[in-house]
């Protein structure tokens, strides 16, 4: 059985969200069970029998519309744009299912109040110092103080260790990151990734926003880990707008 992990949020009921985890699938060793990402060496065959599942057990409208991510700041709108080489999706479109795939990065999902606009982000700390959700909040319609967004599953500041470079990048972009970077070592620091998401989120002026306390890295039994294991699967975080709900709105 599908095990996945939903968003508490204040989403209107037509907006539907979840995020998969490891449990309720088919792939072997390293990327048991449910891996659902194409390009992490796992078999081809496992995968597709996988997405198969994803959609017909959890009840989808249709085939999510998966994206090739390359950690930078692209956005496609879903019903318009026909490239797929982007880190994050957004949709007014009923029935379209918006998805990103993590092990460690954190997906954000978001929802305009009304339940008319959705997007998800992927957002490792490439994309996130990079301006990645600036980029998506620009391709979405709604008012910024009428979104909702979740920070869902990722990994924690205990587990996230990064050099000088990274922090740089930090503050160069934010101008500062109180308390979003711990002292480790000469030259290396944990990083509190879920905060400076957070951080960015509202400054950018989303109007609510929530945070998941689930870590990729520390939960083995229920999330893939690239910082971890390397040689991995991938979880999706997936958001769309029921069909039904819409045509009754």
């Amino acid at each position: 059985m599908i095990e996945t992990v939903a968003p508490r949020w204040n989403a209107p009921p037509q907006v539907r969200a979840l995020c998969t985890t490891r449990r309720g699938g088919v792939s072997r060793p390293p990327f048991d069970d449910f891996n659902l990402g194409l390009h992490v060496g796992d078999d081809d065959a496992d995968v597709r029998r996988n997405r198969d599942r994803l959609v017909a057990d959890l009840g989808l409208p249709g085939e999510p519309d998966w994206i090739r991510q390359t950690h930078g700041t692209r956005v496609v709108r879903l019903e318009r744009d026909r490239d797929r080489d982007a880190d994050a999706a957004v949709t007014r479109e009923p029935g379209r299912v918006a998805v990103v795939m993590i092990a460690d990065c954190l997906p954000i999902l978001v929802a305009s109040r009304d339940g008319r606009e959705i997007a998800a982000i992927h957002a490792g700390w490439r994309g996130l110092a990079a301006g990645v959700v600036e980029a998506a909040l620009e391709r979405i319609e709604s008012p910024r103080g009428e979104l909702l967004a979740w920070i869902g599953p990722g990994i924690t500041r205990a587990h996230f260790e990064v050099g000088d470079d990274v922090r740089d990048a930090f503050a160069r972009r934010l101008d500062e990151t109180p308390g979003y970077f711990e002292a480790h070592g000469p030259g290396r620091w944990l990083c509190d990734l879920p905060g400076l998401a957070a951080h960015v989120l509202a400054r950018a002026g989303v109007g609510e926003v929530a945070r998941d306390s689930h870590c990729t890295y520390r939960d083995r039994e229920h999330f893939f880990s690239y910082r971890r294991e390397r040689a991995t699967g991938r979880m999706a975080a997936l958001i769309w707008i029921e069909p039904a709900a819409a045509a009754r709105a």
